[in-house]
């Protein structure tokens, strides 16, 4: 019920746009008494172009009616009979324009909620920058001027209008003149058979009365020329302006939407919707074609009465440069709303949507086009940018890709949705050098056909460009990306602070200076990012920031919000934080040596003298055997998480309960980690007790005993099988192990609860 709150504070052209959201289709009524009801809904969830996803579309139809049955019912008094009778009217009609077609109402309400956040937002950034909302009036200020120009735009072109008919009735009368003027001459030539007395009072009638029409007919010609010329530069003018708000609008605001949807491919906020830029360009749609109408007439005038001048090229001029307005407004609105997957494999489904975004207007929609989507090389798709043909015109066949576009009156949008298109098979070039399979670039290109006002103009439109990788990107360009990456995949406003990134750029340029402003002119190329090893490694920078974002985010994201898991630290800078801690203080970082892995390491006392001690790097594998937070409640020598916080005070709300009481005679086995006491004398068995180096070497460990064979046919531990593998696994650890990489082994146990 937020956003309602808030859309109801909204003002001026926000409020008028919000208020515009709703109608027939969906009452504003209904957004009001179910305002909480409706937020609380996960329309989301809901996949637009899977019709399988219809049926939940239809439970959502169902439980909105009922919501608004049972609003109606508890109306009471005689202000709540009118609003009773009114609740129960939306509720049949709303059963009754969506029971064929739930979907639609699910892509109605979606629309209206992602609209209503984008005005609150817009209205929150202007009062936030000191507009104070009276001064932005919940818009920026480029919306403001994008808005008055229209009008601006929309005043010029009524002007134009109303020249244009005023010359059209001048003409008309001009003709009306010339008409009059060839009847008086017919009948002075006539006169020749009129007796010569007659002849000559009437030819001196009908001579004078020329001469008047004859003047007349040279001052209206030469004021009807100074008319169109007037018109032709009143229409030059607007169109000038016209493409320079269509510059404005395709060329800066589309291009940031394009730019947003990137990002956002990359862990970036959503794109935001499109409602408010396909307004703009249907307006422009609107004015672009009212002005081309509005040449074509005058071409016609003119034609009709042709007069000594320059108009007719003027008039040619300026309908071609509408035309081109036009091409440029109906081949730059051609966009893909949803981008297929950046990685496809053959034989695997994937979806996209398509969508013109002047697909209302132009009657486009009254000849619904065909979309083809083909895949080609990125050299395929440069020379089709630069219009040279290419020999062949995909790289590869792609199943289901024809789809016709279908306009959709609630929303007022004409889009094709691609719902199961497949990579059936795909032609690669010949790869040189260390160039990997996984960097040879394709675009999946979508081509259409429009017709535009009745087959009066055909475009043939392109979507996608081809997307620019640079050779290096700056140090800090490269942290953004990062920082959006990683808080995209936590679900997390944390974010990699100053320091992580001191971190990273560290192992990015194999350097040990902590000052940040040392890496801001570096660069970093893609051969470094992820061509390269790391030195002493056989991975990638690349592989490793990855496989630490998959650790996290498969098992310790909630640990990462809380602020747990430090992570981005070396050995050596994690023996100096611990070691003017006390004793049991320990801190979790990312292990330097294998992908994927953070190691735990802490302080304690060693009968010489105090050591910080690491255990092996947990993997995935290891997390889904026993969770972090029961491995650290397994471990008592850990007592407080850096710097001062009680270990119980962090993780207690992730340990795993207390397993319940046998039943049917049998009890469940319990897993613990174990870590063997540490040596007293002579070489270290199980920890290292030198420093910490700040390299570790890779290690592999083995986690025992297997579980599997211990289960009988009902799924449970049989009590006998297990202690017999307890008591292998207790003789195993008592052996001693040699260790040389800086790491303790760790032990799991299986504990046995004692009832029978």
């Amino acid at each position: 019920m937020a956003v309602w709150i808030q859309a109801q504070q909204l003002q001026g052209d926000a409020l008028h746009q919000m208020q515009s959201l709703y109608g027939q289709h969906f009452p504003i009524e209904v957004r009001h008494y179910l305002a909480q009801w409706i937020e609380g809904q996960l329309w989301d969830s809901v996949e637009l172009e899977n019709p399988q996803d219809e049926l939940k579309a239809k439970r959502l139809l169902d439980s909105l009616v009922q919501e608004l049955q049972r609003k109606a019912e508890h109306q009471v008094g005689e202000d709540g009979f009118l609003l009773k009778i009114k609740l129960g009217h939306y509720a049949s009609q709303l059963k009754s324009t969506y029971d064929r077609c739930p979907l639609e109402l699910v892509r109605c309400i979606k629309h209206i909620l992602h609209s209503e956040q984008r005005l609150v937002q817009e209205a929150n950034n202007a009062v936030g920058s000191g507009g104070g909302g009276g001064t932005m009036d919940s818009l920026s200020q480029r919306h403001q001027q994008i808005n008055q120009t229209f009008e601006e735009l929309r005043v010029s072109t009524q002007e134009t209008e109303n020249e244009l008919r005023k010359l059209q009735h001048n003409q008309e009368y001009f003709i009306i003149q010339y008409q009059e003027n060839l009847r008086i001459q017919a009948q002075l030539s006539s006169l020749s058979a009129v007796p010569a007395e007659e002849r000559t009072q009437r030819e001196t009638s009908l001579q004078a009365k020329r001469a008047t029409v004859e003047a007349w007919l040279t001052r209206e010609a030469n004021t009807l020329q100074k008319y169109r010329l007037d018109l032709a530069e009143k229409h030059q003018k607007t169109l000038g302006q016209l493409r320079k708000q269509q510059t404005l609008i395709l060329d800066e605001e589309l291009i940031q939407w394009k730019r947003r949807q990137q990002l956002a491919g990359n862990g970036g906020p959503t794109e935001g919707g499109l409602d408010v830029l396909q307004s703009w360009c249907e307006k422009l749609a609107d004015l672009i074609w009212q002005n081309r109408q509005q040449i074509r007439r005058a071409e016609h005038l003119t034609q009709q009465l042709p007069l000594p001048g320059p108009m007719e090229e003027l008039l040619t001029k300026l309908n071609s440069d509408i035309t081109d307005i036009i091409s440029a407004l109906v081949t730059s609105t051609f966009i893909i709303e949803k981008q297929p997957p950046q990685v496809l494999k053959t034989q695997t489904k994937f979806a996209a949507t398509v969508r013109l975004l002047v697909g209302g207007k132009l009657n486009v929609h009254m000849n619904p086009p065909q979309v083809k989507a083909v895949i080609v090389s990125e050299q395929q798709a440069k020379a089709l940018l630069k219009n040279e043909s290419t020999r062949n015109d995909s790289s590869g066949e792609i199943l289901n890709n024809n789809c016709v576009m279908e306009y959709h009156r609630t929303t007022g949008t004409l889009s094709a949705h691609f719902r199961n298109m497949s990579l059936k098979r795909i032609k690669r070039s010949d790869r040189r050098g260390a160039e990997s399979v996984t960097e040879e670039k394709f675009t999946v290109m979508f081509e259409s056909q429009f017709s535009v006002g009745g087959n009066e103009l055909v475009f043939h439109v392109k979507g996608r460009v081809p997307f620019v990788v640079p050779d290096k990107v700056l140090w800090p360009q490269l942290c953004e990306a990062l920082d959006m990456k990683y808080k995209a995949e936590m679900h997390s406003a944390r974010g990699l602070c100053d320091d992580n990134l001191v971190f990273l750029a560290q192992k990015a340029f194999s350097s040990a200076s902590i000052n940040p402003e040392d890496y801001r002119s570096m660069t970093m190329s893609w051969a470094q990012f992820n061509r390269e090893s790391l030195p002493g490694r056989n991975f990638t920078f690349w592989q490793w920031f990855d496989g630490v974002m998959e650790l996290m985010k498969k098992h310790l994201k909630p640990h990462w919000n809380d602020g747990a898991i430090l992570g981005f630290v070396n050995k050596q800078q994690a023996q100096d934080m611990l070691m003017s801690k006390p004793n049991g203080t320990f801190l979790l970082r990312f292990s330097d040596s294998e992908i994927g892995g953070i190691t735990i390491a802490w302080v304690a006392e060693n009968p010489n003298k105090r050591l910080v001690w690491n255990l092996m790097p947990y993997t995935t594998k290891d997390f889904s055997i026993r969770s972090l937070a029961d491995r650290i409640s397994d471990l008592n020598h850990l007592m407080f998480l850096y710097p001062d916080r009680p270990k119980d005070e962090v993780f207690s709300k992730y340990y795993t309960p207390p397993l319940s009481k046998a039943v049917d005679g049998y009890v469940k086995p319990q897993i613990k980690q174990v870590v063997p006491e540490y040596p007293s004398s002579g070489n270290p068995t199980y920890m290292d007790q030198a420093p910490s180096p700040s390299v570790a070497h890779p290690i592999n460990f083995a986690i025992f005993p297997p579980i599997d064979p211990m289960m009988d046919a009902d799924g449970e531990f049989d009590l006998e099988d297990t202690m017999d593998v307890a008591r292998h696994v207790e003789e195993l650890l008592r052996r001693p192990m040699k260790t040389s990489n800086g790491f303790g082994p760790i032990g799991l146990y299986f504990f046995v609860n004692s009832q029978r």
